[in-house]
């Protein structure tokens, strides 16, 4: 994250007119070279729309994925590979929330053509995987480091949220391999790759993604972790406590609903903003809203559904935690936090919480996500 980015206001809300910290554009401001470019883009934006958003971030995808083209035929290897990257990026707004119509899966394609071009110069290489699970397959991305066929390592699951792919988590594995381990990067249930839909039952898309990793020659099945952001940050709490057999670690960013119960205040609050964020549309200019609005009421019937607690997992969830979030999360309540640092086993838990950050403190990024793979490196290899 450049000094430029780093100096960024902040904000909690999901306005996508607006370039701040803990806005809209948190969830790609650590993979954008030039903010300044992403702030003449956003300028540029006459609706959200797909006919009004869509070309903005393509033309932006394609004049970097050209350069990458120009680059790579140079033999500038490195700098090919940074230009497909933001080309990735630019694609990869253009495509929110996800798959949602015909254009979103055209410009889905586009992103995901240009990582792969950027994967090219990976070394251990990139390799797609696809597991099989009731019948369908879900494909994810493997990496793991040279010679750990001969001695297996300690590997890493990384799971997505709702509107962020693996396409841009490719920065974990980078991560991962710095600290000797293998990683497993793969779209949450509902999006990307993933083809099953985002309910409580489709954990066995995690369950399946985690005993994929632990078949793997590469893999040392007794020290496997799992590390989640936003919804993932969610799903890798799931995963923990309805397979703790296979599940050594985890580190869980954000997340929600663990078991805290908001006040009516803070239920209001919450939904206030979810409400804000349902007044984008982002699909065709007469669909739906891309995420319907929500009432008190609904909450509580999501949270009996899909709590933690609910399900009956937190004292099952026994293995080392690392919970990170920003205090000022308006999608997912640092509540969460303190409610499992107050409940269920009392060792293995640790906590960050920044006071000057929203949801998932990305403002933080560059601190919390190499300390994050460091943590899982002590905890699965002693």
């Amino acid at each position: 994250m450049t000094a430029e980015t780093q100096a960024l206001e902040f904000t909690a809300d999901e306005d996508p007119f607006v370039v701040k910290h803990g806005g809209f554009y948190r969830r790609w401001l650590s993979m954008i070279e030039d903010v300044d470019e992403l702030r003449s883009l956003v300028a540029s934006l006459e609706g959200t729309t797909q006919d009004k958003w869509i070309p903005v971030w393509s033309a932006a995808g394609r004049r970097h994925e050209a350069e990458g083209d120009r680059l790579a035929e140079a033999g500038e290897d490195l700098d090919a590979r940074r230009e497909y990257l933001q080309a990735k990026t630019f694609y990869a707004i253009g495509r929110f929330p996800g798959e949602i119509t015909a254009e979103k899966r055209a410009i889905s394609d586009d992103c995901a053509r240009a990582y792969r071009k950027a994967s090219r110069y990976l070394d251990p290489p990139l390799e797609v995987v696809e597991i099989p699970c009731e019948g369908k397959t879900i494909r994810a991305h493997f990496r793991a480091p040279r010679g750990s066929i001969d001695a297996p390592v300690a590997a890493v699951l990384v799971m997505c949220g709702a509107d962020v792919f693996k396409e841009d988590r490719g920065w974990a594995g980078e991560m991962a391999m710095a600290e000797g381990l293998a990683t497993l990067v793969m779209d949450g249930p509902g999006t990307g790759e993933t083809p099953f839909p985002y309910e409580p039952e489709s954990v066995k898309a995690w369950i399946a993604a985690i005993e994929h990793l632990a078949g793997r020659p590469e893999v040392d099945a007794d020290r496997i972790g799992a590390l989640g952001i936003s919804r993932g940050g969610y799903s890798v709490m799931q995963l923990a406590g309805t397979h703790p057999e296979m599940v050594k670690a985890v580190v869980a960013i954000a997340g929600h609903p663990f078991g805290y119960r908001m006040s009516d205040g803070e239920l209001a609050e919450f939904v206030e903003a979810r409400n804000r964020r349902s007044e984008f549309r982002y699909g065709e200019p007469d669909g739906p809203p891309s995420f319907p609005p929500t009432t008190a009421e609904k909450e509580l019937e999501s949270f009996s559904r899909w709590a933690l607690s609910e399900l009956g997992l937190v004292d099952r969830i026994t293995m080392p935690v690392l919970m990170i979030n920003g205090k000022h999360d308006h999608l997912a309540p640092i509540g969460n936090i303190y409610y499992m640092l107050e409940t269920g086993p009392v060792t293995g838990k640790e906590a960050r919480v920044y006071a000057d950050a929203g949801h998932c403190a990305f403002k933080h990024y560059q601190e919390w996500a190499p300390a994050s793979f460091a943590w899982l490196r002590d905890k699965l290899t002693g």
